[in-house]
């Protein structure tokens, strides 16, 4: 099929956005690598610990760049660039507002979190300290997720992504300099990561306030935009809040099939979280483009477009299904897995390459509905389709079974966003 006008424009949003979204995991990755070297096995631990629960609060804050996203789109498609920097403003003093909250709850009980892990004594010390600095980081980190959902709803994916990559690159090199070089231990990779959090920061901070300076907007806090920004992630929360409950409840039951299971689960999750990320970049830009043509008015180019991004996430998912199954045989010697292992592993990847064209779908129609302001209905569908999963993985005997659970999962998805993208009530135009 011929490239269009309007494939270009999907593929000018969504190959940055995907290359930001991959950045972004290589922040612990690194920290992981230098740590391990400098450190030893104790060290990783602990922050393989603290890492889980601050990556834990940075995906439930998402919503800060979904919604900003959405909202600065629309007014940016109407026509409303004061508007649209209000509320890209409004967005980043809430996620400061956050962040600032984060730090008052979490720092004193950085013990107690950690404690429910159940470390050893000398991992659960050294994940408190990495914990406790890196929560300092926490407003900045919030701050550049707000600051990425206006550049996107202003329809620039490509700043992101160089601050991405740039603040991979400071943060491994800071992370070295003080953990290998100046031998300050995990609280080294701590400083570094924050550093580099901050000075990315700051870049989308110098982005936004010269917008708003052009379109006359004041920097200071609107309380009206920030309460109409909280009200909408609200909705945003409980969706993220539901995914996560999903993959929470896979982790238990696998961890009750049995040692092999877990394993391969962990491995496989990692796979599915790569590939997710591929598909989450059509529906990044679904949100940028559903937000401003919906905000200019235009219900039937929203139509339109919406038919060919999910053309563009079904035929990405068949690719990615193929890749999986063409990698089959020799993934699990990447991981050097044991026979047991190995088994769990070829058999679940068949599951995995079978629902990656429903989950490109999926992925492109909740983009497209985040981006229309469809907040209240999300919510609702992550119930419902939370529920319709339980019931399957809670007595799944076998790793095969569990997955098939999350298949089921991704189908029920299918349904409520397919059902709500058919009709009309999504499409609201105007600023």
């Amino acid at each position: 099929m011929l490239i269009t006008r309007q494939d270009r424009e999907i593929l000018r949003l969504a190959l940055p956005a995907f290359g930001s979204l991959v950045a972004e995991p290589l922040f612990l990755i690194a920290d992981y690598a230098i740590v391990g070297h400098g450190l030893g096995t104790t060290a990783v631990g602990a922050l393989g610990v603290a890492g889980t629960v601050l990556s834990t609060l940075v995906y439930l804050c998402v919503f800060l760049a979904y919604g900003t996203t959405a909202s600065v789109a629309r007014q940016i498609g109407a026509g409303n660039h004061t508007r649209a920097m209000r509320g890209g403003v409004d967005g980043m003093w809430l996620a400061f507002a956050i962040g600032v909250a984060l730090i008052v709850i979490c720092w004193p009980l950085s013990p107690a979190i950690v404690e429910l892990f159940g470390a050893a004594p000398g991992q659960s010390a050294e994940a408190v300290t990495y914990l406790r600095i890196s929560l300092l980081g926490t407003p900045a980190m919030l701050v550049v997720l707000a600051g990425t959902g206006v550049l996107r709803g202003m329809q620039d994916t490509r700043t992101p992504l160089v601050v991405a990559i740039g603040s991979f690159a400071l943060n491994a090199v800071l992370n070295a300099w003080f953990v290998l070089g100046l031998d300050w231990g995990i609280a080294g990779s701590a400083w570094g990561t924050v550093l580099a959090q901050t000075i990315g920061a700051a870049v989308y901070l110098r982005v936004v306030v010269q917008g708003a300076r052009r379109a006359g907007v004041s920097l200071a806090p609107g309380l009206s935009g920030i309460k109409q920004a909280g009200t909408a992630g609200v909705a945003l929360l409980i969706r993220t809040v539901c995914l996560r409950i999903v993959l929470l409840v896979a982790t238990a039951v696998a961890t009750r099939l049995g040692t092999a299971e877990l394993a391969a689960h962990a491995i496989v999750t990692q796979l599915w979280t790569l590939l997710a990320l591929a598909l989450d970049a059509i529906a990044i830009a679904g949100q940028a483009i559903t937000g401003r043509s919906l905000g200019a008015g235009d219900a039937e180019g929203t139509r339109a477009a919406t038919r060919r991004m999910v053309w563009w996430g079904l035929w990405s998912g068949v690719l990615l299904g193929l890749l999986v199954v063409a990698g089959r045989p020799f993934f699990p010697g990447v991981f050097d897995a044991d026979p047991q292992v190995t088994a769990e592993l070829l058999a679940v990847l068949w599951v995995v390459a079978l629902f990656q064209p429903i989950s490109g779908i999926v992925f492109v129609l909740d983009g497209v509905l985040i981006g229309a302001g469809d907040q209240r209905y999300l919510a609702w569908a992550g119930v419902w389709t939370t529920l319709a999963y339980l019931p399957v993985a809670l007595v799944a005997g076998d790793l095969v079974v569990l997955w098939l659970a999350l298949g089921v999962w991704m189908i029920a998805r299918l349904v409520t966003l397919g059902g709500r993208a058919y009709g009309t009530r999504w499409l609201v135009t105007g600023g």
